[in-house]
This record gives C-alpha cells, structure tokens and sequence, in this order.
C-alpha cells in the first residue's frame, strides 16, 4: 500500500468519509473528536480489496474468520461512550478483528492494548497498524476473557464481541474511576453496556440495543 492507497479515491476519498461522518452525526454523535478521527482514519485498508468500494457505508462487513468490522456508527457510539468523562491513558480492547476500532482509539487515548484470539487476523490487523505509524497500540494472540494482567490497571476497557455477562478478571484490571463499555447479551439480544468502578463498587447502565458476535474463549 502507499499514501494514494491511504487517501482513496472514488468510493473511499475524503469526500466519501465526510457524508459518512455527516450520517453519523445526523444519527446522534456529537463528540467532533470521535468525529474527526472516523474521517481521517482509512477505513477502507481495514476490509478485503474487493468490499473497499463499501467501507465507508455506515455498515458491519465481513472481514474472514466468521468475523465482521463494526458498523461505524457502533464504533463512534462506544469510542464516544469511551471518552465522555476524558480522555483515558490506557485502553484495553477485546477483539481485535480487523484493527480498525484500535486506529480510532489509538488516535484519541495513550496507549492501546488490544487482544485477538485469532491469529490470521491479528497478523493482518498488525499491518495495517503499522501502516499507519500507531506506535502506541500493542497487540497480542489471546484469550480476551482473561484481559492483559501484566499490563492492568487500564483507565478504560472496550470489548467488540459480546460475552453473556462481563468476564470477571476484566473488571479487576479496570482501574478505580474506569470506565468498561462492552456488548453484553446473548447473540438475539445485546445491550450495549457502561459499567463505572468506583471504590467499593460497579456501576452499569445500558447504552441501547447492538448486534455483536459472540465472545469466545481459546485461541487459534
């Protein structure tokens, strides 16, 4: 890839971002940073050649591996969630997938941890990143459900793929005043949910309905 392929032209060029970034705004998401990374990162490096031309359509695609890139509106809706309360240092994200949740948040926050369970995906994910110079994100082959202990606490924790019920070592590795966003739900019905710790407690309030696909446990 180089910098033409970065800046896109007909169906992925600037021009094509910009009535994106106009629809979601149209549809609710006011923070003009979430907004503004959604229009400069290039969506379209983070699907297969042959569905760039649909990137950005504000519309979950599939990226191999039984997988999907989250529709855009979902990824601003929880980036924003995300940094209502400032900007978070450090962020872990479940789910890997294609990378490009990690490109949005790596632009905003800190540092970027992020975990996927499948390899022929992180290994595809790892490129685009580097791409794109976002040296403050780090990636690594693993089980989301356990979280990234030797790298915890995390100021915020966001998880693309929906467990039944928020696994137990990632609420210990958010960090006090944290802020955990995650689709929580069985795959028919999924709450999009916040959950705050504070010193003694957690905290959760739902953010509306999404469709995620599951969280798994393992590693390929």
């Amino acid at each position: 890839m180089n910098s033409v392929d970065l800046k896109g032209i007909g169906m992925t060029s600037q021009r094509t971002r910009i009535r994106l970034v106009d629809r979601l705004r149209e549809q609710g998401i006011q923070d003009e940073r979430v907004l503004d990374v959604i229009a400069s990162v290039p969506r379209h490096i983070f699907v297969d050649e042959a569905l760039s031309h649909r990137a950005y359509e504000d519309t979950a695609l599939p990226i191999g591996f039984n997988q999907t890139i989250s529709q855009p509106y979902v990824v601003a809706r929880m980036t924003e969630a995300l940094l209502a309360d400032g900007l978070p240092g450090r962020v872990l994200e479940v789910g890997t997938g294609s990378g490009y949740q990690a490109a949005v948040l790596a632009n905003l926050v800190g540092e970027v941890y992020s975990l996927e369970r499948i390899d022929g995906l992180l290994v595809k994910a790892r490129k685009r990143l580097q791409l794109l110079k976002l040296n403050n994100v780090s990636v690594r082959n693993a089980d989301g459900n356990a979280g990234w202990a030797d790298k915890a606490p995390f100021d915020a924790i966001i998880l693309t793929a929906s467990p039944r019920g928020v696994p137990d070592a990632l609420l210990e590795q958010l960090s006090i005043g944290g802020k955990l966003i995650a689709p929580v739900g069985h795959q028919s019905e999924q709450e999009l949910t916040e959950i705050t710790r504070t010193e003694d407690d957690y905290v959760s309030r739902n953010l509306g309905k999404v469709r995620f696909v599951p969280l798994l446990s393992g590693v390929q």
